[in-house]
């Protein structure tokens, strides 16, 4: 059930431009099932490919996706290689059609923890889709939203130490053009998988105002209609941002 603000459904619907999605459930869709976790992480690379497509029809321009987080590293190393070997495919398999239906694909986190060789792909792969224009497609790879605000702040300090900036300047301007979604909208619409009521560090200061989805159905098993039914449900949401909307 989702937490946004009431519906009016005699209001003509709005879109949601940027969507975020938290994939959750993978493993236990896996396990439910008797298979190894890695088999629910393979099936649910599948979806990805089926939302993207999904996107620009539902009037989507940005999407954002939670691939790994930055306390992922807890899982057991063959989970952890495995989804790398799942990230290192899918940017091998996917770049021909990305770049040929108009995505851009780009990246969030730190990638200093994550192997060389898979930086040098997901470098590539940025460069060989930045003219996409129909889709902004933007994965979290290592990313932890605290850690992000905390790179942030200590490169803004180290500026004000060193001079390049005045303190008075550290607006929320400034800080969002630092982030690493400094050249993206903020997301209108987060939604959840799994049955799981948590955000999870994922853009806690970017969706200071984003409408919530929590979905019942595990990552493996959503598709396109399940996001269109999402979206169509946020359309008639209002959106107040604090403020008050006028009878």
């Amino acid at each position: 059930m989702g937490t946004g603000e009431k519906t009016d459904p005699k209001r003509p619907p709005r879109n949601a431009e940027h969507v975020a999605i938290i994939m959750d459930g993978n493993g236990r869709w896996a396990t439910s099932r008797g298979w190894p976790r890695l088999v629910g992480h393979r099936r649910g690379a599948e979806r990805v490919r089926e939302v993207v497509r999904a996107c620009p029809d539902l009037g989507i321009r940005w999407l954002t996706i939670y691939a790994f987080s930055t306390e992922n590293w807890k899982r057991s190393t063959e989970e952890v290689l495995g989804l790398m070997a799942i990230f290192a495919r899918y940017i091998e398999r996917e770049a021909d059609r990305l770049s040929v239906e108009g995505v851009r694909l780009r990246f969030i986190g730190d990638r200093s923890r994550l192997d060389p060789k898979l930086q040098k792909m997901m470098a590539g792969i940025e460069a060989r889709t930045a003219a996409g224009t129909r889709l902004n497609l933007t994965v979290a790879i290592n990313y932890g939203g605290r850690d992000e605000i905390t790179r942030t702040v200590r490169a803004i300090a180290r500026d004000v130490a060193a001079g390049l900036l005045a303190p008075e300047a550290v607006t929320e301007a400034l800080i969002s053009s630092r982030l690493d979604t400094g050249d993206l909208p903020d997301p209108d619409l987060i939604i959840r998988t799994s049955g799981e009521t948590r955000t999870s560090n994922f853009l806690p200061w970017q969706a200071a105002y984003a409408e919530y989805e929590f979905s019942e159905t595990l990552w493996p098993d959503f598709g396109a209609q399940h996001l269109a039914q999402i979206v169509g449900q946020f359309g008639h949401r209002e959106r107040r941002f604090g403020g008050v909307v006028n009878a």
